[in-house]
């Protein structure tokens, strides 16, 4: 029988019969995969970093140490940030183990080594996930956290709860686009991003994809997952308020062609920056996993370009060493 989406809403643009859609045009047509994937491979994409893989860790990697107090983030690699306020910890697409694949022995294998394990991980208390990809969900890493965290609350998107369920976890709350939720005295609300779902060949789009804005005491923090560019995105300041910190994605964005509707580029995620007037913002989505036919050093060298041609400081948007951590407040530096 065909697929029917048990959350399907008319009066909602992003909803389908079938699943969800973005609300900007699509992008991509058929037989872009295997075009990217025969091009990428004849041209010997990616190349190595500069100076080598070894001397890019030593650059851009540091064992995480969450042994300072005081309110902070950290960038545990690719889209996994830990951030802690008012004794809240809260971490984001938590992704620890060696490949973002189903298979342990094939698929995307980490170029750099995580910055922490779980059982060096300070308590934590919610997991915001933005979609189902598995550089995003990890099996591994979320069953390693609830053993170690057994009242650890997930907030996820619509239609990711089953995923939950058969793996035996509980505590979790699925949300839709600009629909909110407390915990432990923080508000999350699901807000929109431009990107895609799918775990199989066969389940495409079958569930919601979005980020995430954390307000708790007053500190509003915007995870913004993975999405391409959309003008669309700066209503999530204007409907929420003045975001404190984002982590934005800055890789896995060539070719152009072909990433364009999925991933911001760096001058992309500066744009987003700057439109959504966010104090801060963090880099992430880059440095571990070669997932499109950009270097790894690549980004972080484009981001300080774009920032400098926008007259915007590098302290204002921060491509962090992974495992590094950001105080949040002067005082905590």
């Amino acid at each position: 029988m065909p697929y029917t989406n048990p959350f399907y809403d008319p009066s909602r643009p992003h909803h389908t019969p079938t699943g969800f859609r973005n609300l900007e045009p699509n992008t991509r047509v058929s037989g872009d995969l295997k075009r990217w994937r025969r091009e990428r491979r004849e041209a010997g994409l990616p190349k190595a970093p500069e100076k080598g893989y070894e001397d890019f860790v030593t650059r851009w990697w540091q064992p995480a140490d969450f042994a300072t107090a005081g309110d902070a983030a950290w960038w545990l690699g690719h889209a996994t940030v830990l951030v802690r306020r008012g004794g809240l910890h809260v971490v984001t697409d938590p992704v620890l183990s060696r490949r973002a694949s189903p298979l342990s022995f094939a698929g995307p294998e980490r170029r750099t080594p995580t910055p922490a394990t779980v059982a060096d991980l300070p308590r934590i208390d919610v997991v915001m996930l933005s979609h189902n990809h598995y550089d995003h969900l990890d099996g591994p890493t979320v069953r390693a956290l609830v053993k170690r965290f057994p009242d650890v609350a997930f907030v996820v998107p619509l239609g990711l709860g089953r995923w939950f369920a058969q793996a035996g976890i509980g505590n979790v709350r699925e949300l839709d686009w600009w629909e909110s939720t407390t915990v432990a005295g923080a508000t999350f609300t699901l807000v929109p991003a431009r990107h895609w779902s799918a775990r199989t060949p066969w389940d495409t789009n079958r569930t919601l994809w979005g980020g995430w804005v954390m307000e708790h005491e007053g500190f509003r923090f915007w995870f913004a997952g993975d999405t391409g560019y959309s003008e669309k995105l700066a209503e999530i300041a204007s409907r929420l308020g003045t975001i404190d910190l984002a982590a934005i994605p800055i890789g896995a964005y060539a070719p152009r062609w072909f990433m364009g509707g999925q991933h911001v580029d760096p001058a992309q995620a500066v744009r987003l920056h700057r439109e959504l007037g966010c104090v801060r913002s963090m880099a992430i989505h880059w440095g571990v996993f070669e997932l499109a036919d950009e270097s790894l050093d690549e980004p972080p060298e484009l981001l300080a370009e774009a920032l400098l041609a926008e007259g915007i400081g590098q302290d204002d948007f921060r491509a962090l060493r992974i495992g590094e951590r950001l105080a949040l407040r002067e005082t905590d530096r």
